[in-house]
């Protein structure tokens, strides 16, 4: 699958992913494609874990969005992820249906947004997330995850900790890969 990550330190916000597409046990590296798994929509970047086919339908539908793609807070986020949720299911055909008990129609999507306002996750309900250090998803984000509260306290900034945070996952992970893309700038609000 992957691994992405989201940092906040220092008035510091980070985003980080791998570059790896799999198959199966079908690996697909950067040297064979290029795959951006950030997508810039205004000043937010967006990164998703799970299917391939999610990165062409949500880069077209987030930018596509206008000024409805609203991301700078826990509620705007809930709203604009609802709107895509119609539209996937109108226009791109979303299958919904996860488990018979599921208490709502899912997304099927799990994805990370940072911007100069936050870090926030959004889950396959539409579950948001505003988090206050760090978070990951993907397969890797165990690792990740570990790896960030370890020198968290001791790194000095959002990116370098994120930095961390993908290396952890290529390193443990079998479906991550280098090259990563980092994007870091000054927190607002």
């Amino acid at each position: 699958m992957t691994t992405c990550v989201v940092v906040k330190k220092n008035n510091e916000i980070a985003i980080a992913s791998d570059s790896l597409v799999t198959f199966g046990d079908t690996r697909l590296s950067y040297s064979y494609e290029v795959n951006e798994k950030i997508i810039q929509v205004g000043e937010s970047f967006v990164t998703l874990a799970g299917t391939a086919a999610h990165f062409p339908v949500m880069r077209k539908l987030l930018t596509n969005m206008g000024e409805e793609c609203r991301l700078r807070n826990r509620e705007e986020v809930f709203e604009t992820f609802s709107k895509v949720h119609e539209i996937l299911k109108e226009k791109y055909f979303l299958n919904t249906k996860e488990d018979e008990d599921d208490p709502y129609e899912s997304s099927q999507i799990t994805t990370l947004i940072a911007n100069p306002h936050g870090i926030f996750g959004v889950y396959s309900y539409r579950e948001v997330f505003s988090f206050d250090r760090f978070w990951g998803i993907g397969s890797g984000r165990n690792f990740a995850l570990g790896a960030m509260y370890a020198v968290y306290d001791t790194a000095k900034s959002a990116r370098e900790i994120a930095e961390v945070g993908v290396h952890a996952g290529a390193e443990f992970d079998k479906s991550t890969s280098g090259p990563f893309v980092i994007h870091s700038f000054p927190m607002r609000d």
